[in-house]
């Protein structure tokens, strides 16, 4: 739920003007080269294809191969590939020194080396993808739509949204309203030109190809190199780890080009999202190292492509002088991915357009039932006055119940329950315990809720852990899963005092019917001198039925405020 609001403030909530001048900013500290990153070398003494170079021969050199077959008692093509083999070995060691070693087909130290920089430079895509396209595809194709197609993202935005479409539509019904948001969404898609489809699929593709690199498994790469002093470092035999190269070959060859602008300015832009809220944020320092971190990650990319020959390698080690890598597929689901996105927008839209309407028609019934009392917001709670607070489920009815400690509960109800506790003599005495129960956790229900609030503050237990976690310097997958725990175990706090409530008002409910002698299954009974606190004038009797209907409506309300935030919370 927390991440799904931070990508809606960045793709709905950032309005374009804002992008753009955010965009200006990261072009003016933006210095990325546009060199390719992979340039394809086929300069080779092969044309890939053996039996045909073979048949290419002069005769003579053909001849040679047949006589020398008789002596090692090989086929002439075999010798032929040999040879081939030799001659491009003698290539990758005059092209990239101390790589790779083609007679006795090990990788060497350097190539160690290399492989190790390519690790670490991925690592910065890797967080960038984390911090965005891993957490929430669809937003982020739809913040990158937002960039790429501007016109399509402002007509999405005004056509289906249910607030404009209800001022346009006096007396419209709730389904025709969903319906209208639909078919302008797909109309919206309609106007998309080729050339935007052509911009948005090249983005996803090299978007999908950064990903092939960060998630290679460089790691298990590295793992099969061991210290070998005749090499005078790290080595590994080329068979062990040959797929793995094929692997990485594909993937260095799928991303030939630097990726658009708009498409690293998005991953910028998430980072920074994410990095907004800790200590010392300053956003042009951060800009700059982001661009500087970025322009450092393709060099390394671009001098390993020069440096490491490595489709050579492989078909040196391979004898397979055909091998050619394959561009990876992916980027085509691109428009699915955003289609979806804007539909999901669309019914949370709509959710909160109920979820408002839930709200407004609980204030209105929490105006009659607390005689006009306003609901103050908790301290310290995440508001729109206050975003920097905790976001805490139940806390709209931590305020509602404050409300209604001090405007129904200690000036009347309390005047009826109090008589009862402290001279009812009840004839069953587990009515006894439950009612002194109930009665206890509904006097401390201010207290509880003074507590709370002092422990989510700056200086309460809650409050400094969530702080703590939101600067921690962990990983992000870490950091999130730190905040979410400190969440849950807030959470977990607030739902005991809610829970205590509802469940003391509803023994209240039954034990003050039990009273009034209403209770017809026998479980609550009455009072033996209920007749000597009530008097002979009835007003204590139609008091505890007015107390009996406040509990009724308090349990009706809370339920109510519970299913409102369980819609929110499940959006």
């Amino acid at each position: 739920m927390e991440e799904n609001v931070i990508f809606d403030r960045l793709v709905s909530g950032l309005p374009l003007g804002e992008r753009q001048n955010l965009l200006q900013k990261l072009n003016s500290y933006s210095d990325i080269s546009g060199d390719p990153l992979y340039v394809d070398d086929e300069k080779t003494a092969s044309s890939g294809d053996l039996s045909s170079d073979f048949s290419a021969l002069p005769w003579y050199y053909r001849l040679w191969y047949f006589i020398l077959s008789f002596f090692k008692n090989k086929a002439p093509m075999d010798i032929f590939g040999d040879h081939q083999v030799a001659v491009l070995g003698k290539k990758i060691e005059e092209r990239a020194p101390g790589v790779y070693d083609y007679q006795e087909r090990m990788l060497l130290p350097a190539f160690y080396l290399h492989i190790e920089r390519l690790k670490e430079a991925s690592r910065f895509f890797y967080t960038a993808l984390d911090t965005s396209v891993n957490r929430d595809k669809g937003a982020f194709f739809a913040f990158l739509g937002s960039l790429e197609m501007p016109d399509i993202h402002k007509y999405l935005e005004a056509e289906t949204d249910p607030k404009a479409i209800a001022q346009r539509n006096p007396g419209i019904t709730e389904t025709e309203l969903r319906q209208i948001a639909f078919r302008a969404m797909e109309g919206a898609f309609a106007l998309i030109t080729e050339d935007q489809r052509n911009t948005m699929y090249s983005a996803a593709r090299s978007l999908n190809c950064l990903k092939g690199l960060s998630s290679f498994l460089f790691d298990r790469l590295m793992m099969a190199f061991a210290m070998k002093p005749a090499q005078n470092g790290m080595s590994c035999p080329v068979n062990v780890a040959k797929d793995l190269l094929v692997t990485l070959n594909n993937i260095l060859l799928s991303l030939k080009i630097v990726p658009p602008m708009t498409l690293l300015q998005s991953l910028f832009i998430f980072i920074l999202q994410e990095r907004s809220s800790d200590p010392g944020f300053n956003i042009d320092r951060e800009i700059n190292l982001l661009s500087t971190k970025a322009e450092q990650s393709l060099a390394v990319i671009r001098d390993f492509n020069k440096q490491v020959p490595l489709a050579w390698i492989i078909r040196c080690a391979a004898r397979n002088m055909s091998f050619t890598p394959r561009e990876m597929s992916g980027g085509e689901d691109w428009f699915a991915v955003y289609r979806d996105y804007w539909k999901r927008r669309i019914d949370l839209l709509y959710a909160a357009c109920q979820k408002d309407r839930r709200r407004r028609e609980l204030l209105a019934a929490f105006q009659g039932f607390l005689n006009g009392a306003e609901l103050k917001p908790l301290e310290n709670i995440e508001s729109t006055a206050n975003p920097g607070g905790v976001p805490v489920k139940g806390a709209f009815a931590l305020s509602f119940l404050l409300a209604f400690n001090t405007t129904l509960f200690i000036p009347e109800i309390n005047r009826i329950l109090k008589p009862v506790l402290l001279e009812g003599e009840f004839d069953k005495a587990e009515n006894r315990l439950e009612f002194t129960e109930s009665y206890n956790i509904l006097m401390r229900l201010e207290t509880d809720i003074k507590k709370f609030e002092q422990d989510i503050s700056p200086s309460g237990d809650y409050g400094k852990r969530y702080a703590q976690v939101r600067q921690d310097i962990s990983s992000l997958p870490v950091k999130r899963r730190k905040i979410q725990l400190a969440l849950d175990d807030i959470r977990r706090e607030s739902e005991t005092i809610l829970k205590q409530v509802k469940e003391a008002s509803f023994s209240m409910i039954n034990l003050l019917n039990g009273i009034l002698g209403h209770d017809t299954k026998g479980r609550y009974g009455t009072l033996t001198n209920f007749t000597a606190i009530a008097g002979k004038d009835g007003l204590f009797t139609t008091e505890m039925d007015k107390t009996i209907q406040q509990f009724e409506t308090l349990s009706e309300l809370l339920n109510g405020i519970d299913i409102m935030e369980t819609v929110e919370d499940g959006r």
